[in-house]
């Protein structure tokens, strides 16, 4: 029977690959910077720039990989509210989180409802600031998070050595071009609808440095480039019985110095 298994997923996987490739032009396949798939991302890196404030609702699966190599995938939803130039709201819940994470331009909190304990930490006084000092110093990284930089498009482009338009996807009944872009790290997909307003609606980011280089997929619904915002609301404010602790800072010999 194993032997058996072993062949049907190696036709399997044959058939996918054939599948694949009739979809994929042999001209995107090759090694090659299509400026046409550029200017896509660039209009839409540059749209998100523009933005002021918005809100969006993103479905997240990320990958793990176990030592064997089998991917094991995770789920949680998210809701993202962004005030330009300093204050950021996430809400994320599912198969590995449910938390809350709060910037209001001064501090930066995580609040952990599954067992009610908190973390607050001084913060840089931009959402960028704030965003490379939360990966740098504490080791936190949200998904698609570098879509949020205002420079994200070169930020995004550099090193770039293959970028091409795939054909067209439909991601919640939206026509939207589909780019894929590689560079010696990452490798990643973005699908920006192909009319209307360049809000993305799916990116995918591929781990090329790690073993089983992992995926991340992020599908975002719900945008909303006008929502009623109050300062407020980026404050964080522990529950009465919620337990403070510290965030593990991976700069801590440096944090003690100061």
């Amino acid at each position: 029977m194993a032997i058996f298994n072993n062949r049907m997923a190696a036709a399997g996987f044959a058939l996918a690959t054939l599948m694949l490739s009739a979809i994929i032009p042999s001209q995107a396949r090759a090694q090659t910077i299509d400026p046409a798939a550029v200017q896509i991302l660039q209009r839409t890196m540059d749209y998100l720039a523009s933005l002021q404030q918005f809100s969006v609702h993103t479905q997240n699966t990320v990958e793990e990989v176990l030592v064997s190599g089998q991917k094991i995938q995770f789920d949680y939803s998210n809701g993202l509210t962004v005030q330009r130039p300093n204050k950021l709201l996430a809400k994320r819940h599912g198969d590995i989180v449910d938390q809350s994470f709060s910037y209001d331009g001064k501090t930066l909190s995580l609040f952990n409802a599954s067992h009610n304990y908190y973390a607050s930490v001084a913060a840089p006084g931009s959402i960028e600031g704030m965003l490379d000092f939360a990966r740098e110093s504490l080791d936190l990284v949200a998904p698609a998070s570098d879509l949020l930089y205002r420079n994200a498009f070169p930020l995004m482009m550099e090193h770039v050595h293959s970028a091409m338009i795939i054909g067209k996807a439909v991601i919640g009944g939206v026509k939207c071009d589909h780019l894929v872009f590689s560079r010696p790290d990452v490798d990643f997909q973005i699908l920006v609808p192909e009319a209307g307003d360049p809000l993305p609606l799916k990116y995918v980011v591929t781990d090329r440095l790690h073993f089983g280089q992992p995926s991340t997929t992020v599908v975002m619904s719900n945008w909303n480039v006008a929502p009623k915002l109050t300062d407020s609301m980026f404050s964080f404010v522990p529950p009465k019985d919620a337990t403070k602790t510290d965030f593990l800072r991976l700069d801590a010999s440096s944090a003690s110095a100061q």
